[in-house]
Order: structure tokens, then C-alpha cells, then sequence
């Protein structure tokens, strides 16, 4: 029988122009090999889509958020449609007071909760442009973003307003409103006040608008609705630009393909907000979830209680990084471990049977449902019992892991693929497809696809067995530009409108996607963090016993590890004076000597105000500098990370085994 393929050719392969490589044949998704299809009529803003849900479903539950009793978190507390609805347009209405109108840049800096979506929807409301503050970002970042996109007006968790305040004055000619989603102290109003920065608590500033009527904006698909940072690349973060347009398309590309194999979401559903707001991931999710009339609730903020706000909230939807995902993983094998000889024989003739009976192409729910009843319900019910998908982005879910996840959970897994310059989602699996499980899927029904060769690592777009090459992408979901970055803008956006994503991909048989490689050095890690890896080997080089160094870090894993070439003077003189005996080799080899390195290199990234997963947590110490002999360095001494990599690969591996 011939393999089932979920893509079309649109377009033959090419030259890219402008001494580019070879572009290889342009794809789509099968669902729209006639053409893509249009978004609902009437939908020209991300407004419009809460508007419509607010009209149709008033009383369903719209944001919820758990009531704290002494200190413990009880059941959730919800606001309808309706009354998120007029909360919005009191919220609006305060911001006009406020002298923000349309086209303003307004900053909301904090966790996922209720007040920082009805302040977006207020953006949305009266045509701001909405710039996430991310909440791991430290004040250099924030003041940059404030400054770099003169926003006017900065909503904030009450925990964030140290760092904030910290910004002042160099903030002061843009920054003219700060309001706290909870209370204020008193030396905090002060210090406001002493830099002329009107500063309100939640409650004081909804007054500011009792009794007020704005009108609306007329608002336009091709208006920016909001300005999204990207952290961890080389410099400053760059501001994405994502218009109403971008959004709209990409939520009926969404609909268009869960639609086709009747998943597609509905107002019953319920979602569980904990992956951040400010990232596009959970941005379009929620708003794919609000357009639908679903629910929203929101987890408590702390990672180690997240399966408790599961089992509480019962969501039906569930979006997750592979490293929340590695952690239920992880806790699901420890149980099954420890449950006795026969619990665990139950198990593993269970998995086996499913797993054997999906690969046949059996729907899960199919596969082996007096299984599901007897062994795999309680893994079901330990997610609250109701999910039906969960959806997986950010960065790569090891094989293992989804596939055990497909297995178990009652639910289906699916892995996809985007970047905040597309809008989120790219690529998403097809449901009960096992043999998509290492890939990302076929495309949506909203873009085109297409590879382009890259010679210098090998990659030939046009190669009859396995097509591999940097992945380009054309469609109404692409961002419209770098904020003041149009040279940026032209670096990754050719004439043609295809944006070069900087992944390296590789084509499947019956039409999904792999990504198999970077074409820049920039790692993503496993919580979806991108590192750039020279611009930290720079900082680290700045250790007086380090004469070169060089990084690793990869999806699979949350943090770094390098391999170094000591100092040979330095470190023979902490070993003299330290009581390490043994030639230079010896030295290097020495725990102690490690220890020592890692601690300086930790120095220094504290010096540098690196974060967290820009921390190496171990070293290995090479004392035969890096070199051509071995493939290392080229001829210019730049590093062959290829190279590294595979003549590292044991030590390397070594080091996340210890270090975990």
C-alpha cells in the first residue's frame, strides 16, 4: 500500500537569486493544495475575535485563577466572558485617560494570570501595541525594550515593580504610566514620585476610567497588535512585529487542519495557562482558545505545584516544553519502577500491546481500551481525566518520551514547529500517525515550504534521497519586520517573501518535517532558551586561566557544558599551591582542578549579569590546545563546531550524565 503523504508541490525547485543556494520544491499542505482557506468573514483584528466569543458565549468561563485560603491554594475562581468583556473596556477606557492612544506601545511585565490578559485585550481593544516584558528578563533588558520601543504605559505583577523602578530615570522620556496588577508600598509610590512617574495600584487606576466613553478604533488586519522581544540571541533582543493578520491566518490554518480530523477546539474546552504569555507560543494558543469560547486557568507560578493546578483545573488542552514534559516522563518510569514485580509486568505488557496495536494505525482510544481501563487510567486521572491534547513546542521531544506520552496518557501527543517571526505554529503531527513521532509534522494549511541547500555544512535541498537544507517559509502568518531593525529585517526576509528560519531541516517520505540542525551558533535549550554560543565564549575568555573555550548546548538539555584549554602557567601554579601533584595532564585531569576552572568561569558570568542557562555547569580541561591536526580549527582558527561535537561526543555526554 503507498505511504499516505500530507504535502503537495506548489512549485518546482529554483535558483534563489542574489547568489544565494538552490531552493528545492516548494510544499503545502495538502488541505490547501487549491488555495488557502480565508479566515472567518469578519474577523480583521485579534479584538474582533474576543468580541464575537464575548457575543456568542457571555455567561461561559472565560479566566480563572485559584482562591488562596490561608496560604492554600483551593478551587478555581472564574470571570465569564461577559465580565472579562466590560473589565477590558473599564481597563481601556483608564488607558485613554491616561493619554495612551492607538498605536501607543503599552508593556505588561509578570507571570500568566487574569489581569495581564485583560490588559492585552485591552490593547487589543483600543489599538496598542502590546510589548511583553519577559519575566526572567533582568532590568538591562526591561529598560532596553522600554526605551528601544517607547512605551508609554507598563502594566506589572507587584513583584516585578523593584526591577522596573531600578530603570529610572533612564526610562523617564517614554515611560508615563506604571500600574501594579496588586498593591504598592508606600516607598514605592515615593520613589516614583521622585522621578515624576504617576504609579497606581490596580484598583486605583480602573477608577481613572469610571464614567468615561472612548469610541473604539477602527482597526485593520495589517495593524501591528503586538511587539514580542526575542531573548538569548547575540546583542540586544530584537522586537518581532506580529500584525492582527498574522494571528488571524495562523488560528484558521489551526482550525483548517484540527477541523479535518474532527479535534478542533470548542467552547467545552479547558486550558491551562502556565507557559509564558510574553512568548508566542502560549499567546496564540490563548488566543485560539478565547476565539473558540473555551476556558482559561491559571496555574499558581510555581513549577513544582503545576501537576496540582492540573488536577484541580482538569483541563482538556495542555501545552508543554519537553522539559515539563521529560518530568512527568520521568515521574511516570520512577512510579512504574517502584511498584512490584507484577504491577510492572502488568505495565510492560500493556505499553507493549498499545504501542504495537497504534503502529498498525489503531486511534489510541482504540488500541487496547481494556488496557486503558485496567493500567493507563491512572496515569489519565493524575492529569486531572479530561485532556484530550497535548501540544508540545519550543524545542525537540526526545523520541522516548513521546512515544511513551502517546501511549500512556489517554490523550494525543503531538510535536510541533515555529518560531515568533512565523507566528508560533509552522508545522503540528497528524493525530494516530506513529510514524511522525521524531518529526514536527506536515505543514498547516497556512504557509508554503521550502528548503534551501546548505553547501558549506553539506545540506543539498535537491538531494533525490533525503532532501535536507535550511528551512524558508512563505505566508500571511510571518512577522512584518524587525522593530527599527530593517537591516536585521533584510538578513533572514529575501525579495520573494520566503523568511529563512536558520533550522536545518529534513524532508520525510510521506511529507513531515525533522529538524536535524542550526545553521547559526545559537542553541536552543530544552525550556525553549536560546543561548548564543559565542557571545558567552567571548565572556568566558575573559578567565585569566582559560586560553580558549569552547561551548555546548543542545534541545534535550537545560543546561551547558564546555571543554576548555587551561592556562598552562595559572593552573600549575593553583596546583602548586593548592598541594595537586602530577605533570600538566594530570592536573587537568584532577577533579579539584575542574572544580576550581568552573568556579572562576562562574565568576565571571556573575560579573557579566549572565542568566541562569547562560551558566556552564561543568568543564572538561584539554591540556593539548585545539588544533587543525585534529579537524577543530579551519585555517582561519574558527571553531568546526561539527567537529567539536564528534570528537567531544563521550566527553561531552560524560559531563550532562555527572552534572545532571
Amino acid at each position: 500500500m503507498a505511504q499516505k503523504r500530507f504535502v503537495v508541490e506548489v512549485e518546482e525547485a529554483k535558483e534563489a537569486g542574489g547568489g544565494r543556494p538552490l531552493m528545492g520544491p516548494v510544499y503545502r499542505n495538502v488541505l490547501a493544495k487549491d488555495g488557502f482557506r480565508p479566515p472567518a468573514i469578519g474577523i480583521e483584528s485579534c479584538w474582533d475575535m474576543f468580541r464575537v466569543s464575548a457575543e456568542k458565549y457571555p455567561e461561559n468561563q472565560m479566566l480563572g485563577q485559584r482562591e488562596i485560603v490561608k496560604g492554600e491554594a483551593g478551587k478555581y475562581a472564574w470571570l465569564t466572558y461577559k465580565q472579562v468583556y466590560d473589565m477590558v473596556l473599564q481597563v481601556g477606557a483608564s488607558i485613554r485617560v491616561r493619554g495612551a492612544h492607538q498605536g501607543a506601545r503599552c508593556g505588561i511585565y509578570g507571570p500568566n494570570c487574569t489581569k495581564w490578559v485583560i490588559s492585552m485585550q485591552a490593547c487589543n481593544a483600543y489599538g496598542l501595541y502590546c510589548v511583553p516584558l519577559y519575566d526572567t528578563l533582568g532590568s538591562g533588558a526591561v529598560e532596553y525594550i522600554i526605551c528601544h520601543a517607547e512605551i508609554s504605559i507598563v502594566f506589572a505583577d507587584e513583584t516585578k515593580l523593584p526591577e522596573l523602578l531600578k530603570t529610572l530615570p533612564s526610562v523617564s522620556k517614554h515611560l508615563k504610566t506604571l500600574v501594579s496588577f496588586g498593591k504598592i508600598t508606600s516607598e514605592q509610590k515615593a520613589i516614583a514620585h521622585s522621578f515624576a512617574l504617576p504609579l497606581f495600584s490596580w484598583d486605583e487606576f480602573l477608577l481613572l476610567g469610571i464614567g468615561k466613553e472612548f469610541e473604539l478604533p477602527a482597526k485593520k488586519k495589517s495593524d501591528v497588535c503586538t511587539i514580542m522581544y526575542t531573548s538569548g540571541t547575540t546583542g540586544d533582543p530584537k522586537g518581532v512585529m506580529i500584525t492582527n493578520e498574522s494571528i488571524i491566518w495562523l488560528i484558521s490554518g489551526v482550525n483548517h487542519h484540527l477541523g479535518s480530523i474532527n479535534a478542533e477546539f470548542t467552547e467545552k474546552d479547558v486550558y491551562l495557562s502556565y507557559l509564558p504569555l510574553a512568548h508566542i507560543f502560549d499567546r496564540v494558543m490563548e488566543e485560539q482558545i478565547i476565539f473558540s469560547g473555551a476556558s482559561i486557568g491559571f496555574w499558581q507560578g510555581n513549577i513544582k505545584l503545576l501537576m496540582n493546578d492540573v488536577k484541580e483545573l482538569k483541563p482538556s488542552i495542555f501545552c508543554a516544553v519537553p522539559r515539563v514534559l521529560d518530568k512527568i516522563y520521568s515521574g511516570l518510569v520512577e512510579k512504574i519502577s517502584s511498584g512490584g514485580l507484577i504491577k510492572k509486568s502488568l505495565f510492560n505488557i500493556a505499553y507493549s500491546y498499545k504501542l504495537e496495536n497504534m503502529r498498525r494505525g489503531y486511534k489510541h482510544g482504540a488500541a487496547a481500551p481494556i488496557f486503558d481501563k485496567i493500567v493507563f487510567s491512572k496515569v489519565k486521572e493524575g492529569l486531572g481525566g479530561n485532556m484530550r491534547l497535548i501540544l508540545s513546542g519550543a524545542a525537540p521531544l526526545s523520541t522516548a518520551v513521546e512515544t511513551f506520552l502517546r501511549v500512556v496518557t489517554c490523550a494525543d501527543v503531538l510535536q510541533g514547529y515555529g518560531l515568533t517571526e512565523t507566528c508560533g505554529g509552522s508545522f503540528v503531527q497528524q493525530l494516530h500517525q506513529v510514524a511522525m513521532i521524531g518529526t514536527v509534522g506536515p505543514p498547516l494549511p497556512s504557509i508554503d515550504v521550502c528548503l534551501e541547500s546548505v553547501p558549506d555544512m553539506g545540506y543539498d535541498a535537491l538531494a533525490a534521497a533525503t532532501p535536507r537544507g535550511e528551512i524558508c517559509i512563505r505566508g500571511r502568518t510571518l512577522f512584518s519586520g524587525y522593530y527599527k531593525r530593517q537591516d536585521l529585517t533584510q538578513e533572514v526576509m529575501n525579495h520573494d517573501g520566503w523568511f529563512h528560519t536558520g533550522d536545518i531541516g529534513e524532508w520525510q517520505p510521506d511529507g513531515s518535517m525533522k529538524i536535524i540542525d542550526r545553521k547559526k551558533n545559537i542553541f536552543k535549550l530544552s525550556q525553549g532558551e536560546y543561548v548564543s554560543v559565542e557571545n558567552l565564549e567571548n565572556i568566558y575568555s575573559l578567565v585569566s586561566g582559560i586560553d580558549a573555550i569552547c561551548i555546548h548546548g543542545n534541545s534535550y538539555e537545560s543546561f551547558l557544558v564546555a571543554v576548555a584549554n587551561p592556562n598552562k602557567e595559572v593552573l600549575e601554579s593553583w596546583a602548586h599551591q593548592n598541594g595537586v601533584a602530577g605533570d600538566f595532564s594530570t592536573i587537568c585531569d584532577n577533579p579539584l582542578a575542574k572544580a576550581y576552572l568552573l568556579g572562576e568561569l562562574t565568576k565571571i558570568a556573575k560579573q557579566n549579569k549572565l542568566k541562569g542557562f547562560e551558566m556552564i555547569k561543568a568543564v572538561h580541561l584539554d591540556p593539548v590546545p585545539f588544533d587543525m591536526e585534529r579537524g577543530l580549527l579551519t585555517p582561519t582558527f574558527k571553531k568546526k563546531r561539527g567537529q567539536f561535537l564528534k570528537y567531544y561526543q563521550n566527553v561531552i555526554d560524560e559531563m550532562y550524565t555527572r552534572a545532571r
